[in-house]
């Protein structure tokens, strides 16, 4: 039987990165949505056609849900997330989830607290090129990783978000780092240098590169810019017996503003084009490498069959909190021009 799931929040997030992700998956049912403004309703309607609209949280926990997305502006995931985990609904929230590791933690003991699921929205998990990378590495074919490089950049100027809430580090940066924790494992020092922009909300940081530190003793190097007119995105995993290396799209996020759709197309959604498969490279061989399927409601799929037979999710939470101490310390070390320990 599929979980009932609730969407909070219809904008950008809600209606292209979680409504068409949540229908496709058979295991999950969307029964309701929040949202208000009048042309996020007239869309939640379009897109959505016999779901229920809600005006609050509560108004939709109240008509019977198993779990609710939160998908609303980043000032507000905090409250609501705690909201969800009090009515006893388990949580999806998108990232950053929480404005700072030390909140982050305070949502874990909640969850932990009312022995409910909690996951975070790192859905570029589940992108192509990182399931094709993950696939690589794990074959061994690399032997021991040394590095990771990791560039995204994207030339969209309308969706960066000014002022002190805002900020590309906590956006695009969430995915990349998230990216390189999943790829190489948890960090432990960390430096960075941040591009600064005005804007009308006032000064934020506008693009940003971080070196990590891994564990394991491998290190990664990730950037991001939005506003700098380039759209770019490399991929180029190191290791001592040969590498991997891919440029890659955005290519689930390409269809859907195509009008296209993954529910009944999951068979072919998110098959990168050939001309952009990746190279592993050693010394018996230069070849390539066809991309694996890159599937956002395979995200669902994970975490509905961890609320309908336990386990920890596709991502929990306290991976989200690894993140964000990440980024907590990326901003700290442009700050103070220094390397930080974790």
């Amino acid at each position: 039987m599929a979980i009932r799931i609730g969407l909070v929040g219809y904008g950008l997030g809600g209606q292209m990165f979680h409504a068409p992700y949540i229908h496709a998956s058979t295991e999950c049912d969307l029964v309701g949505i929040v949202t208000r403004a009048p042309e996020r309703v007239r869309a939640a309607q379009a897109d959505n056609p016999g779901v229920p609209l809600h005006a609050s949280l509560g108004d939709l926990i109240d008509a019977g849900v198993d779990a609710v997305v939160i998908s609303t502006p980043a000032a507000t995931r905090h409250e609501l997330v705690l909201e969800a985990l009090a009515r006893g609904a388990h949580v999806v929230a998108d990232k950053p989830f929480a404005p700072s590791a030390t909140l982050g933690r305070e949502l874990v003991d909640a969850s932990d607290r009312a022995k409910l699921l909690l996951n975070v929205f790192h859905n570029r998990r589940f992108d192509s090129d990182i399931v094709t990378a993950r696939a690589v590495i794990d074959s061994g074919k690399l032997g021991d990783i040394t590095r990771l490089d990791l560039r995204c950049d994207q030339d969209d100027p309308g969706t960066f978000d000014g002022g002190h809430e805002g900020g590309l580090l906590r956006d695009l940066g969430s995915h990349v780092v998230d990216q390189a924790l999943y790829l190489l494992g948890p960090a432990r020092f960390v430096s960075a240098q941040l591009d600064w922009a005005k804007t009308d909300a006032g000064s934020a940081d506008s693009g940003f590169v971080i070196s990590i530190e891994h564990e394991c003793g491998a290190h990664s190097h990730v950037s991001s810019s939005k506003l700098n007119y380039l759209s770019s995105r490399e991929l180029r995993v190191h290791g001592r017996c040969g590498s991997y290396r891919s440029d890659f799209t955005d290519v689930q996020f390409e269809a859907l503003r195509a009008g296209l759709r993954p529910a009944g197309q999951r068979a072919t959604w998110g098959y990168e084009d050939k001309a952009r498969w990746g190279v592993l490279s050693t010394a018996s061989e230069c070849r390539v490498v066809p991309s694996l399927q890159g599937d956002y409601a395979a995200y669902y799929d994970a975490f509905a069959a961890a609320v309908k037979s336990g386990g920890t999710g596709p991502v929990p939470a306290r991976e989200g909190v690894a993140v964000l101490e990440v980024l907590d310390a990326a901003r700290l070390s442009a700050a103070e021009h220094r390397t930080v320990a974790l």
